[in-house]
């Protein structure tokens, strides 16, 4: 039966393969079952784990333990520690049912948890539902300490005092503290007072019949600032928090100075996620003179209002404005010295002593961007430019396709006016429009070592001078150029630690950068000139910047020991009368020293080259400035610093501060005067010492300074360490300079 196969073969092949399916079935069944059974073995396991979890047992241990099985209760005595869960208890004798878990404590009981501990001498407690009551408590929740005859711990997240005080001082005796008749304390969260008394010391202050405060805020809802200041007498200033809802807060303002009379305001922060966020201001005071010259009026209306807004309108369109209306009727009267935020808010004058107002929209697209200005004159008493529009729009440096081409645009319109300060004639006023447009071409490319990217641009502006001899020009000027870097760098294999310096390697790299720019001569006649100057002159010149870096390493990390910069530019034939000719203008240097980690040298200076003809002496350093910088240790420092102007002060300062031990630390600030100008007052100009002493709770400074053109003064300032942004501030000025006593016009 050659090739072929005989029935019975082919029987014994069908049984075969049924069987082997047979097997397939009942192993896929097998597999099938045992995850069933491992899936139910792992459920289990869960289970029995968060059964173990919530059967956690509870840990008894002290000098003597004892159990009694019929009741299940544990007594114990000496040393006692019981730990269940995240909670530890430790006592001199306790009784405690292992079943319900309530438990009785006696003998300096104290009781921890991650939200804060609480002592007392006795403890009526439940572990699993952490209520209870201790008597004669001592709690702590930082930064808050406290003590009372009885506490009830009625949750997790709560207990109540009752008649005692909280303080952030941990002494027995603390150096201040809040009395009430009843508080609410929440760990971690929020604290509530109900008829308390603020005592400094044993001396009772003030009186608050409620009081809220969150435990994530770190500002108290009530501040007060006392102090003397010469030009306001003693004073007291005070603010006074509030919570509207979540997203609205704001501050009540209650001030009292005594030459000047009561001022008071409120404040609003406001967050929306639909509008945005921001904060309005309201400041109001009708300062009473305490002394003034005959004919003068004693009463000024003087207030500020302020209002900033931030709106992310959606993810590439944002609003930005500010509003400031100051109303200051004694400016108006006794003249331009008085500013009602310089007298009231220094720090604020010092950053911006004329606010201005606007509103601006910055909206993003795929490429650019586009600005929208508006920017309007509302204190009419200070000279301001109106912008009622400014429009400006920019696309960065863009690939024009597939080539090796870059495009750059700008261009922006306004609408410009500007306002001379009131009573000054409108005559004086500037108005006009101009539309300006900017449109760059370049090509960055590389020639061997070099990046080399040369460019073409013009500039067009349309300008509407009504003060003008032509109330139309239109102005085209073109540039051209190239931009060319490269860098160099060489490692020297050095290991040294002279005068250790931990040298580890030596890489110094060079980048040398020239710029060449030529500007074509303006389309516009010299005689048709627009405000601000006449018709742009054609020019050429060269910008010139030389680089040096010094890097080595040190515990594996690259560290730079020194960064030298220069920079210049040369000037080609420039056609203004009194030139030279082709010259280069000043030179800009550079230099940060970094040896070691606790020395440092940063120096800067500017090389004059006087070009004019009318100019005889020049070539010589108009102004250079260094700091040296030494940082020993945390906390101590000493700085010295070099001031030279060629045409004005030259001066010296020094500043040492240092820490004497965890208690004391001090410093010393002084500038020396070497300028020889008649109007500079010479030698030693301004003195300040300050002393600072630790006083567990708090933190005090004490000043002292000396300012030849000022006089003396001398200030207090205490802390809070759980509240750095709460000061107690005393501040006395005496001994001022009666006029005439320097010279006229001296810088302060």
């Amino acid at each position: 039966m050659t090739g072929k196969k005989s029935r019975n073969q082919i029987k014994r092949q069908s049984i075969k393969h049924k069987f082997k399916a047979k097997n397939l079935k009942l192993l896929a069944l097998s597999f099938g079952f045992a995850l069933y059974v491992l899936s139910f073995k792992f459920v289990g396991y869960a289970e029995e784990e968060e059964n173990k979890q919530a059967a956690q047992p509870i840990i008894v241990n002290g000098d003597t333990v004892e159990y009694v099985t019929d009741n299940k209760e544990f007594t114990a005595t000496g040393n006692v520690v019981v730990i269940y869960k995240d909670t530890r208890l430790t006592c001199e004798k306790l009784s405690l049912n292992s079943e319900t878990k309530d438990c009785r404590a006696e003998g300096n009981v104290r009781l921890d948890n991650a939200d804060g501990a609480l002592e007392g001498a006795k403890i009526i407690y439940n572990f699993e539902s952490k209520k209870g009551v201790i008597i004669d408590a001592n709690f702590r929740s930082n930064p808050y300490f406290g003590r009372t005859p009885k506490l009830n711990k009625v949750s997790d997240a709560e207990f109540i005092s009752y008649r005692g005080y909280m303080s952030t001082c941990s002494f027995d005796n603390p150096h201040w503290r809040v009395k009430a008749r009843r508080v609410n304390f929440f760990p971690g969260d929020k604290v509530q007072l109900k008829d308390s008394l603020f005592y400094l010391g044993k001396v009772p202050l003030l009186y608050l019949p409620q009081y809220n405060h969150s435990l994530k805020d770190p500002f108290m809802r009530v501040q007060v600032m006392p102090g003397k200041k010469s030009d306001w007498g003693p004073y007291l200033l005070t603010a006074w928090r509030y919570n509207l809802t979540e997203d609205v807060k704001g501050r009540i303002y209650l001030d009292y100075r005594q030459k000047l009379g009561n001022a008071q305001g409120f404040g609003v922060n406001y967050n929306s996620p639909q509008f945005g966020k921001g904060d309005f201001k309201y400041y109001y005071t009708q300062e009473r003179m305490s002394e003034q010259e005959e004919g003068e009026p004693a009463e000024f209306q003087r207030y500020l209002i302020r209002l900033r807004h931030k709106w992310d309108i959606d993810e590439k369109t944002d609003l930005v404005a500010e509003y400031y209306k100051i109303t200051d009727s004694k400016r108006e009267v006794l003249g331009t010295e008085y500013n009602l935020l310089k007298d009231y808010f220094p720090r604020e004058y010092e950053k911006d002593s004329q606010p201005l107002s606007y509103v601006l929209i910055h909206r993003s697209f795929e490429h650019s961007s586009a600005d929208f200005l508006l920017q309007k004159r509302t204190n009419r008493w200070y000279a301001q430019e109106e912008k009622l529009p400014q429009i400006n729009y920019s696309l960065p440096s863009l690939e024009l396709g597939d080539s090796p081409f870059y495009f750059e645009h700008s261009s922006s319109y306004v609408n410009y006016n500007y306002k001379e300060a009131v009573p000054s004639p409108s005559e004086d006023d500037i108005t006009y429009n101009e539309f300006s447009t900017t449109n760059k071409l370049s090509l960055p490319t590389r020639a061997a070592f070099i990046n080399l990217t040369p460019f073409f641009s013009s500039t067009e502006t349309f300008n509407d001078n009504a003060k003008g001899v032509y109330h139309r020009t239109l102005e085209i000027n073109f540039t051209t150029g190239a931009d060319m870097s490269t860098k160099f760098y060489r490692i020297f294999n050095v290991k040294s630690n002279f005068l250790g310096l931990d040298i580890n390697d030596l890489r110094h790299i060079i980048t040398p950068l020239i710029g060449y720019s030529y500007a074509t001569d303006s389309t516009m006649p010299s005689t048709k000139f627009r405000y601000g100057g006449g018709a742009t002159i054609g020019s050429s010149s060269v910008t010139l910047e030389l680089s040096n870096k010094l890097q080595t390493k040190r515990k594996g990390q690259r560290v730079d020991l020194a960064r030298f910069q220069v920079n210049s530019a040369y000037d080609i034939k420039p056609k203004t009368a009194d030139k030279r000719g082709s010259n280069l203008s000043d030179f800009l240097f550079k230099l940060d020293l970094y040896p070691y980690s606790w020395l440092s040298l940063v120096g800067d200076a500017t090389y004059e080259r006087s070009v004019s003809r009318s100019e005889e002496n020049y070539n010589h350093f108009s102004n250079a400035n260094y700091d040296i910088n030494f940082n020993f240790a945390e906390g101590r420092t000493f700085s010295l610093g070099q001031r030279y102007n060629r045409k004005g002060s030259k001066g010296t300062t020094y500043q040492l501060r240092w820490k004497l031990n965890p208690k004391w630390k001090f410093s010393v600030y002084q500038y020396l005067e070497h300028g020889n100008l008649p109007d500079l007052v010479k030698g030693l100009r301004v003195q300040e010492y300050t002393v600072s002493r630790d006083l567990h709770c708090w933190e005090m400074d004490v000043t002292y300074n000396v300012t030849r053109t000022k006089g003396e003064s001398i200030w207090f300032i205490f802390r809070l360490k759980a509240f750095p942004e709460l000061e107690f501030d005393f501040n006395h000025d005496y001994n001022t300079p009666k006029p005439g006593s320097q010279s006229p016009g001296s810088p302060e």
